[in-house]
């Protein structure tokens, strides 16, 4: 999990591809939840795992030599994630390893990116054979893809023509030159309006007045846009609780528009397209700006662009007002964002896992210069921990890295490995562990479906989704570190400002720290005292 967690976060900071290599069927179960997050966040990562060695009698050098070979035989080990994955393949004989590993490069590499596994048994591994090289540029991925003509027309007239236009996003981002495509866009469209949906990468900058913010599928936005471009984008809405106008204009621009991994997938598109989504937006405002008929028609737009200002300037006071202190001197996932916003350099990379508490955190940390915002592209908890160390790792000394997670995300992250591995390889990252006492999201799911049901009138105790009373967060990061790593607790705003500066210190010299911050109060936190235990 911690391994290829670390792979993810690598590879989709630096668009480099990487490599893990695991131990025959039992290595490859043990990746667990993150298969699935790397799949879905499309991280290019090359996954190789031994087989059992098939002969039993010493017939090829390799043959069985130990009790579980016989064990860790299945009939077919590519299964366990082969839905995962864009190809799976098995390394038969050692002669064309090579070919092997850059077939599997290239789909890995290819769009839509994500995980590729490769297997081979212990005689194919110890085979002898002559020396032999290929040409690595004739190993490359498949080239993106642009726009046909007819369709950068049909879009940038349904746009310019737009009462209310509206883009949704998802993972654009991850090319960081196409955050700026999307300014222009936005820029020369006036009224267009962005809403990122946060599907692993910040894709648009939230001091932007374009900027809706980052919401998972729910938002006003939608209700009301009458043209509405989609870009890389899995959930631009949810229709049970959020869907567009039935008149509305829909259009699909994605590396995967038919989301080929998703048995039940469909959106009321107009037209939708395979094509790089810089490539494309790049393409739409080009047209714009060189057609004479479009560019005057979308400078009359003046009173929309002041439109989206005014909304714009109410959503950074409403989002001011939520990062208040508590009355009773604690503090909200509001108040404790907009103080990390403002403690930690601006070019911060953020790695975050905050669940139910995401869109607060966006707000607060305002993601706006590409590549300094990452979260989990799955639904596999744990990802962060692991992912945070494998984004020091490509970005070094340069730059800090910060960690945000739930407190139950932070226990599935298997913290007795990442903070092992970030002391001693010397990734100290700073970890804020946002202790709500508890795993919220059960509790909403429930709500969504029967919101006046059973569930709604009971506690979260009764629900058995309680942490009180929670563990020590931080004291098992230290413990797992072997000590060397700075862990505190802060449970009212005045530890808050005492304590969150020491860590971020820490961090600066090299010492990684975890800062356990109590949300809401000491009630039914670690070190709250015995009144607060058995509360």
């Amino acid at each position: 999990m911690v391994a290829l967690s670390m792979a993810d976060g690598y590879a989709r900071c630096t668009g480099k591809p990487q490599c893990v290599i695991i131990h025959v069927d039992v290595g490859t179960q043990g990746l667990g939840a993150a298969v699935h997050n790397a799949s879905c966040g499309r991280a290019p990562i090359l996954i190789f795992a031994g087989l059992s060695p098939y002969t039993c009698e010493g017939e090829l050098r390799g043959s069985r030599t130990e009790y579980i070979h016989w064990i860790q035989d299945v009939p077919d080990q590519k299964q366990i994630v082969g839905q995962y994955c864009r190809y799976t393949g098995e390394i038969k004989r050692g002669v064309n390893v090579k070919q092997m590993v850059g077939r599997a490069l290239q789909f890995a590499m290819s769009a839509p990116r994500g995980p590729v596994y490769l297997v081979g048994s212990r005689e194919a591994m110890e085979e002898e054979i002559p020396e032999y090289s290929l040409k690595p540029q004739h190993w490359g991925p498949v080239g993106a893809g642009a726009l046909p003509e007819d369709a950068v027309r049909l879009m940038a007239e349904a746009l310019v023509d737009a009462k209310e236009p509206l883009l949704v996003t998802g993972y654009s981002g991850r090319n960081h030159f196409a955050v700026g495509e999307l300014v222009k866009l936005a820029d020369i469209v006036k009224g267009l309006r962005v809403l990122d949906t946060g599907g692993s990468d910040m894709s648009f900058p939230c001091d932007h007045k374009a900027s809706v913010g980052l919401r998972y599928g729910v938002d006003d936005c939608v209700k009301t846009a009458d043209v509405i471009l989609i870009v890389d984008c899995d959930v631009p809405w949810i229709p049970t609780q959020c869907k567009p106008i039935d008149d509305a204009r829909v259009f699909h621009i994605d590396a995967d528009p038919l989301k080929q991994q998703m048995p039940v997938f469909y959106l009321p598109t107009e037209a939708r397209y395979k094509a790089d989504s810089c490539i494309s937006i790049k393409q739409i405002h080009e047209h714009i700006s060189s057609n004479a008929a479009l560019r005057e028609k979308a400078a009359l737009h003046t009173d929309r662009w002041e439109q989206i200002q005014r909304l714009h300037d109410k959503r950074m006071s409403t989002i001011r007002e939520l990062a208040q202190p508590g009355k009773s001197n604690d503090y909200n996932t509001s108040y404790l964002c907009a103080a990390i916003r403002k403690a930690v350099p601006e070019d911060t990379i953020f790695a975050v896992e905050a669940v139910t508490l995401t869109g607060f955190v966006a707000d607060q940390i305002l993601p706006r210069i590409p590549g300094t915002w990452l979260n989990c592209g799955g639904g596999g908890l744990g990802w962060s921990g692991g992912g945070a160390l494998g984004i020091k790792l490509a970005v070094g000394e340069s730059r800090f890295v910060c960690q945000i997670v739930g407190d139950g995300t932070f226990l599935f992250s298997v913290p007795g490995s990442v903070y092992w591995i970030s002391q001693r390889y010397r990734l100290p990252v700073l970890t804020i562990v946002l202790n709500n006492k508890g795993w919220n999201a059960p509790k909403r799911s429930l709500l969504l479906v029967h919101p006046q049901g059973a569930g709604s009138k009971v506690s979260n105790e009764e629900l058995n989704i309680s942490f009180a009373p929670s563990p020590d967060y931080a004291g098992i990061a230290r413990a797992a570190a072997g000590g060397n790593l700075w862990a505190g607790h802060a449970t009212t705003v005045s530890e808050l400002h005492e304590l969150l500066p020491k860590a971020i210190e820490s961090v600066k010299n090299g010492i990684g720290a975890v800062l356990d911050a109590h949300l809401d109060g000491p009630q039914g936190k670690y070190g709250g005292g015995k009144s607060v235990l058995v509360g």
